[in-house]
């Protein structure tokens, strides 16, 4: 490592033991970087100088380059024109930028298309993809995976040694793009032989007797393209989340045994989507890919203006940070102006990037730079517009960047260490999602819980059925619509309840086992014992509400939605009771005592209102204190303990109306450094923010 590297970068730490095959040597810069993505290759006139020279002014520290210009830099097979990418090293190291450079993998070229047509994906309706999005092909075809490794390993062996380079991205926003192809298919049979060793087995499992349905001989085993069965169809979602983690694990076994040692590996993973980012990503299993990784990344979008909440961002980086059991991560892509309705209010950017922080990020970067003057994303832009000009949203960006330059070496590498989890499941979500009750996705009613303990400020890990970290480390755990699980799954939940943990539970768990199959036994399954309750009977809800407001919520709030079961409890104790005249003594919500802890189950969807009620009181009897107790959206706090020891509280203000927030410990306001002492009143302005770093 050469010295001025050495002196100008500091290491910073990495998980060993649970990273799988992730490089215990590799290093980020020990600061919150400010970057954006950077395509040379896009811009419309020959710029790069000054763009870097804005770059530097507004505090950008990194970009990030090269993922989406494969026809670019391998015009044709085997050969190479690597101009633009040295354009934009060159022009960065000149300004002390620092840059990722991403593995050009997930936008083919022209010439891969005609040459291997074989590498364009079949998707469940049994159509070859035609040529021109992106991902849209076979990220497990042989021809796709020999030119891929050809550019890759031309890419990183010529950038490698150039000091600027200090990281890879491997692809972008990998998934298996419902490849479905009779490749696919074959490897899927494959994989199944390897697991049910018995036909016999694999028939009594996935129920396929149904309909005739019945595999006698592996050769007679069918595409999943059109089974109506869900055991069947949610093996095969498992086993193409599998293909996603194989080809994230196969491209850093590449760029690993190319690049300079220190160089880090990460990978710009993205989310579940409902106009923005919302929830988690159906077709990626988080966890397992990025064991390959040396630190994660996530692509976060929001909704902006009037509708930012915060939400997505908290969401997005508490994701981000439990997948690798705690680890910061990188905000690889996040907007600066993005799609139209986006264009931020004065201060909702600085607000923004640090809400990113508070969450963990040890970097926030926009997609990307500029606007492109042609194609899908032309109306896309980034911190700069048409005109390639400083603008309101450019000279906000500046100030984000000086405060960074300032504060970053003390807020970066902060850990947090909370008491409430909420467990997410692939599995489960794919097996939902086969049955979805009144057209609602898993993620519908997973959200809705995670918002509301963020709106009233209680941080939380998520967890999923692959964590390694331990539940006994959590007061609390909130499980959405667990509808597919082993036993054993089940039975590690109940047993974390039984040593005393408190443990939330909603409809639709424990219906079905791994294999999606519904259990012959009481419901909620092994749940049941648990949770002190069960039921036979369930329906979607038609003006059902709740007996006697048990929340206090009002008439138009205290409504169940979308399902219901109608719960008759054993052990249990009776939170609430559906009104209805014809089902006037069944329980929609109940406690139940479990060894030293608790077990509540809450049978139907409740209204967000009543969900935030639920969860308060959930979380009071639970014994867990808010980051500051009594204090709620618009208002948001959160934070976790800076290296030098000290606490550090983000309070941010998410409306467009002045607040005012006590100060529960003394300690320096970091923004405009200055002391604050334990009990003074912060005014922050619409859209603002302060950061005190405690005593």
């Amino acid at each position: 490592m050469r010295p001025f590297w050495r002196a100008f970068w500091g290491a910073f730490w990495l998980a060993s033991a649970t990273i799988g095959v992730a490089s215990a040597h590799a290093q980020v810069p020990d600061t919150i970087l400010y970057g954006v993505a950077y395509y040379d290759e896009y811009t419309p006139v020959d710029r790069v100088d000054e763009d870097a020279r804005m770059m530097k002014a507004a505090g950008i520290t990194v970009v990030r380059i090269a993922e989406s210009t494969w026809g670019t830099l391998e015009p044709q097979p085997g050969v190479f024109d690597f101009s633009h990418v040295d354009r934009v090293l060159a022009a960065m190291h000149k300004q002390g930028i620092k840059v990722i450079v991403g593995t050009p993998t997930y936008a083919i070229p022209t010439w891969l298309a005609r040459e291997h047509p074989n590498v364009l994906v079949v998707g469940p309706n049994g159509v070859r993809a035609q040529y021109g999005p992106r991902q849209n092909m076979d990220i497990s075809d042989p021809d796709y995976r020999a030119a891929a490794e050809r550019v890759i390993v031309a890419l990183v062996d010529h950038v490698k040694d150039h000091p600027a380079v200090i990281g890879y991205q491997l692809d972008n926003e990998t998934k298996a793009y419902s490849s479905s192809g009779p490749n696919v298919q074959a490897a899927f049979v494959a994989q199944m032989k390897q697991k049910w060793p018995s036909l016999d087995a694999l028939n009594d499992a996935w129920g396929l007797n149904y309909w005739s349905n019945r595999i006698n001989r592996w050769e007679d085993f069918p595409s999943t393209n059109a089974s109506i069965n869900a055991s069947m169809s949610n093996a095969f979602a498992a086993f193409q989340r599998g293909l996603v983690t194989d080809f994230l694990t196969w491209q850093a076994k590449i760029v690993r045994a190319h690049a300079r040692p220190g160089q880090f590996l990460t990978q710009n993973f993205d989310l579940g989507w409902r106009e923005t980012s919302y929830g988690i990503q159906p077709e990626v299993d988080h966890w397992n890919s990025a064991k390959p990784l040396d630190i994660a990344g996530i692509d976060i979008y929001h909704p902006s203006q009037d509708k930012l909440t915060g939400a997505e961002i908290a969401f997005g980086g508490d994701l981000a940070r439990s997948i690798r059991n705690g680890q910061n991560y990188l905000v690889i892509e996040t907007e600066a102006q993005g799609w139209a309705q986006w264009t931020p209010y004065p201060g909702q950017l600085r607000l923004q990037a640090f809400s990113h922080v508070a969450s963990g990020a040890q970097m926030v970067a926009y997609w990307h730079w500029a606007t492109t003057a042609n194609a899908i994303e032309t109306y896309w832009r980034g911190l700069l517009t048409q005109d390639y000009k400083p603008n309101p949203v450019y000279e906000e960006a500046s100030t984000v960047g000086a405060d960074f330059k300032r504060l970053g070496p003390k807020l970066a590498g902060m850990t947090k260490r909370n008491s409430v989890a909420i467990y997410v499941s692939n599995r489960a979500l794919s097996a939902f999602n086969s049955f979805k009750p009144s057209g609602i996705e898993y993620n519908q009613v997973l959200r809705p819980f995670y918002d509301a303990l963020y709106r009233m400020n209680v941080e939380v890990d998520i967890l999923s059925p692959d964590s390694t970290m331990k539940l006994d480390n959590y007061k609390l755990i909130v499980v959405p619509a667990l509808y597919a699980a082993s036993d054993a799954e089940i039975a590690r939940l109940n047993d974390y309840a039984k040593r005393g943990g408190h443990l939330v539970y909603t409809f639709k768990s424990g219906f079905s086992d791994e294999n999606v199959k519904v259990r012959y036994a009481t419901q909620p399954g092994a749940i049941s014992q648990a949770a002190g309750v069960s039921y036979q009977l369930f329906t979607t809800p038609e003006n059902v509400s709740l007996d006697g407001d048990p929340f206090g919520v009002g008439e138009a709030d205290n409504k169940a939605r979308w399902w219901m079961e109608m719960l008759q409890p054993t052990t249990a104790k009776v939170v609430a009771r559906y009104k209805h005249p014809s089902w006037p003594a069944d329980a929609a919500m109940t406690r139940n005592t479990w060894g030293k802890g608790e077990v509540s189950y809450i049978g139907f969807m409740p209204s967000d209102a009543v969900i935030e009620k639920i969860v308060a009181g959930e979380v009071e009897r639970a014994g867990v204190e808010p980051t500051i107790p009594g204090v709620r959206f618009p208002l948001i706090v959160r934070g976790g303990t800076l290296r030098n020891g000290h606490a550090v509280r983000y309070i941010f203000n998410y409306s467009a109306t002045p607040q005012q927030l006590t100060v529960a410990r003394a300690g320096t306001e970091l923004l405009q450094d200055r002391k604050v002492a334990s009990g003074q009143k912060i005014d922050l302005a619409a859209w603002g923010l302060a950061i005190v770093e405690e005593n």
